[in-house]
């Protein structure tokens, strides 16, 4: 078989299967297959599979029929333009989690030396991404889960941050031991509820997506700790899920009536991230 039969016998099966993008997903588990890029793929169209290759190929489509997501397939998700490693130990980054790395940055334009804590690190894509962008920030990026830090570790090996971002295990701010200028959390948001009316073959971590009863239980007690650990003109930057700006920015201005707050939408005009800024 060759590989332009394969791509096009994957992705009609996969797209028969309600898989979306299924070009592009069977052109990905190819690429990994053969351990080539892109280009190398489609120069090499008419080049003929061996039978390990097909037979490894037709594995991970087998695996992708089951719903597991193409990332931990391949161990691979791009995200603010660096590639991380992943596997299912970490929830997978996504697209609008950028909107927190692009607001951290705006932040960080007047503050070069500014410290930052990331909550909820997982494969360490955020802190990672801030801290190539910021290379005299100082970056302290946390989690509870020590197999999500043991990625998070390897990506900041991978590119070449491990002296910048220090992890540290623990519950949301308490590894954290000083004030800092900056916390960035994407913690889970997602309710009790809608989780159990989720696919029961979800492959992602449980503890990155439960939020509790209405979505907020992390994001109420994250709030809460705060109060100590932002320093004078501090900010927190909180990414959310569709229709939570409203409460959890009441429940902001209930801890803190004098803060600033602001809301961000994304791409889809969702409001994605609540910034608060401490007043001094």
């Amino acid at each position: 078989m060759t590989i332009k039969q394969a791509l096009s016998q994957a992705s009609e099966i996969l797209a028969a299967n309600h898989i979306e993008d299924s070009p592009l997903e069977s052109g990905l588990l190819l690429r990994h297959t053969l351990k080539i890029d892109r280009v190398q793929l489609y120069l090499g169209l008419d080049g003929e599979l061996s039978s390990d290759q097909s037979r490894e190929f037709w594995r991970l489509v087998e695996r992708r029929l089951k719903r597991e997501p193409t990332a931990y397939l391949t161990g691979h998700r791009e995200f603010f333009g660096l590639d991380f490693y992943v596997d299912s130990s970490v929830l997978i980054p996504r697209p609008e989690s950028e909107l927190l790395v692009e607001k951290a940055l705006e932040m960080a334009q007047n503050h070069p030396r500014a410290s930052i804590a990331e909550i909820g690190t997982g494969s360490g894509a955020i802190a990672i991404s801030l801290a190539t962008k910021l290379p005299q920030a100082r970056i302290y990026a946390t989690d509870i889960s020590d197999s999500a830090l043991k990625v998070a570790s390897f990506n900041c090996l991978k590119h070449g941050v491990e002296n910048r971002v220090c992890l540290l295990e623990g519950d949301l701010l308490d590894p954290v031991s000083e004030p800092v200028d900056l916390i960035v959390a994407n913690l889970p948001y997602v309710k009790e509820s809608d989780l159990a009316r989720m696919d029961m073959e979800s492959f992602e971590p449980r503890l990155a997506l439960n939020g509790g009863e209405d979505g907020l239980d992390k994001i109420q007690r994250l709030c809460r700790q705060i109060a100590g650990k932002l320093r004078p003109r501090g900010c927190l930057l909180l990414e959310i899920g569709q229709g939570q700006g409203e409460a959890v920015s009441d429940f902001l201005g209930g801890l803190f009536p004098s803060a600033g707050l602001e809301l961000a939408p994304d791409l889809s005009r969702i409001d994605r991230v609540v910034k608060l800024t401490i007043e001094p």
